[in-house]
C-alpha cells in the first residue's frame, strides 16, 4: 500500500483567497506586529487565521480560550457549508517565490502508520530532525478536538529526475484550476490545479515506481530505506502521529484503516527542485574558553581530509577538518561534539543563519563561532539513514515568508 495517497481535500468557498491563506503558525513567533497586520488585513472575512493558533500565542494567559474559539470556528465553517470538497484527489501546487523561482509540489495525505519520529526508526516516512517532545503537548491540545486539519508540512522525495511531478506540470493546462492569487505579507504567488481520476491514478503508479527505486538507491547503507522525509513541519507531523496513537489506545481492536486520524495532509516536493535552497545554520558558543574548546575539538573530532569548517574567535580565524567517520554531515559531527562538551562545561550555544552576523558575534569576549557549509541535497536522505535524525537546526529551507501557507483542509473527525 502506498504511504502517500489522494484525500478528500477541502477548499474554501471564497472570492478572496488572499484573506483566507495564512502563513505557518511557527513563523514570526516573536513578531507580534506581523500577526497584528494579518488580523487587520483579514478583518471579518472567512480565513484560516480563525482555524489555527499562531505559536506567538502559545503559553499566553488565554491559550485555552483561543483553542476553544478555533474548534468552534471549525464547526461553524463546516455547518455553514463554507468548503468545496474534492474527493479522492491531489492538488498540484506552484508557488512563485520572491526571487522569481517556482516551487512545485502536490498536496495529498500520508499514512501515519508508515511514519515515526523516533530516532533509529526504519519506517518509510522519517523525521529529519530530532523531535523536541516538550513541543508536542501544546500542539496536541489544538488538534485533539479539532474538526479540521490545515497543513503546513512539506514532505520531501529524493526524486532526482522529478518524474513524480514533471508529468503533471507538463499537463497542467488540461487540469481544472482551483486557485491563483498573491499571498499576503509578501508571500509570493500561488496557483493550484486539481489532480483526480486518471491523472491521480497515473501519479499513484509513479509513486509506486519511485518507492521501488528507493530500495536500490540506498542499498549500500540500509535494507530499509525511507521513501520520504519531512522537510518542514516536523513537530506538526509528530503531533498528528501522537493524536493517532492516542486514538488507537482509546479504541482497542477497532479497524483504523479508514479512520481520518490515521492520515495527515501534507505537500510533497522533490528535494531536487531547483527552487529549494538549503541554507546552513551556523553555531556560536558563548561563555567558554575558545582555545580550550578548539583544542578539545582537534583532539577528538578532527582528521585529515575531513569536512572543512571555519571558526572565528575574537580577531582570530582558522580552518578545521572534522572526521568523516563520525557522521555523514559536518553539522552532525560538530553538534554531537558541542552537546557532549557543553554537558561537562559551562557555556551556551545559539544558532545563526547569516555569515556576517556569526562573524560579528564571534568577536565578543569568550565566544567562538563555527561557519558550516551548505548541505548538499544528496546528503539529506543518506544523513537521515546514517544518523537516525539530523541534529536540530541542521539546515533552513528558505526564508520565513517562503514557508507554506494554510490553504487546503481535511476533516479529521
Amino acid at each position: 500500500m502506498s504511504v502517500f495517497l489522494p484525500a478528500d481535500i477541502l477548499l474554501p468557498k471564497t472570492d478572496d483567497f488572499a484573506k483566507w491563506a495564512v502563513i505557518a503558525c511557527d513563523q514570526f513567533t516573536s513578531d507580534n506586529a506581523y500577526w497584528n497586520r494579518v488580523r487587520e488585513f483579514v478583518g471579518d472575512a472567512p480565513s484560516a487565521l480563525r482555524l489555527i493558533l499562531p505559536e506567538a500565542l502559545l503559553g499566553s494567559d488565554n491559550e485555552d480560550g483561543h483553542i476553544r474559539t478555533i474548534n468552534e470556528s471549525m464547526r461553524q465553517y463546516l455547518e455553514e457549508d463554507r468548503f468545496v470538497c474534492y474527493p479522492n484527489s491531489y492538488i498540484y501546487v506552484e508557488r512563485t517565490l520572491e526571487n522569481g523561482s517556482i516551487r512545485k509540489g502536490v498536496v495529498g495525505m500520508v499514512d501515519l502508520e508508515a511514519y515515526s519520529f523516533e530516532e533509529g526508526a526504519n519506517c518509510a516516512i522519517r523525521a529529519t530532525e530530532k523531535t523536541v517532545v516538550e513541543r508536542i503537548p501544546p500542539r496536541v491540545r489544538v488538534r485533539r478536538d479539532a474538526s479540521l486539519e490545515l497543513p503546513h508540512i512539506l514532505m520531501l522525495s529524493d526524486d532526482f529526475d522529478q518524474q513524480l511531478l514533471k508529468p503533471i506540470e507538463e499537463r497542467k493546462k488540461t487540469l481544472k484550476p482551483l486557485y491563483d492569487f498573491d499571498l499576503m505579507e509578501d508571500g509570493g504567488h500561488i496557483s493550484g490545479w486539481l489532480v483526480s481520476e486518471e491523472e491521480a491514478a497515473a501519479l499513484d503508479r509513479r509513486l509506486a515506481e519511485y518507492a521501488e527505486t528507493c530500495k536500490t538507491q540506498f542499498a549500500d547503507i540500509t535494507e530499509h530505506p525511507p521513501i520520504f522525509v519531512v522537510g518542514d513541519g516536523n513537530h506538526s507531523l509528530a503531533t498528528a502521529k501522537t493524536c493517532y496513537e492516542q486514538w488507537k489506545k482509546e479504541h482497542p481492536g477497532e479497524d483504523a484503516s479508514s479512520h481520518p486520524s490515521r492520515y495527515a495532509l501534507v505537500e510533497l516536493e522533490s528535494i531536487h527542485d531547483a527552487s529549494l535552497v538549503f541554507e546552513p545554520i551556523h553555531r556560536i558558543v558563548t561563555d567558554v574558553d575558545p582555545e580550550e574548546i578548539l583544542q578539545t575539538l582537534r583532539d577528538t573530532c578532527c582528521a585529515d581530509n575531513g569536512y572543512p569548517i571555519r571558526w572565528h574567535a575574537g580577531q582570530k580565524t582558522g580552518m578545521l577538518c572534522l572526521d568523516r567517520e563520525k557522521g555523514e554531515l559536518a553539522v552532525a559531527v560538530l553538534q554531537n561534539f558541542l552537546d557532549e562538551y557543553l554537558s561537562k562545561h559551562e557555556g551556551e550555544i545559539d544558532y545563526i543563519h547569516d555569515d556576517e552576523a556569526l562573524i560579528e558575534l564571534s568577536k565578543r569576549e569568550r565566544a567562538i563561532g563555527f561557519l558550516l557549509p551548505s548541505m548538499e541535497k544528496g546528503q539529506l536522505f543518506r544523513g537521515v539513514i546514517a544518523d537516525g535524525c539530523l541534529p536540530r537546526k541542521t539546515f533552513s529551507m528558505g526564508h520565513a515568508r517562503e514557508k507554506r501557507y494554510y490553504l487546503e483542509a481535511r476533516k479529521i473527525r
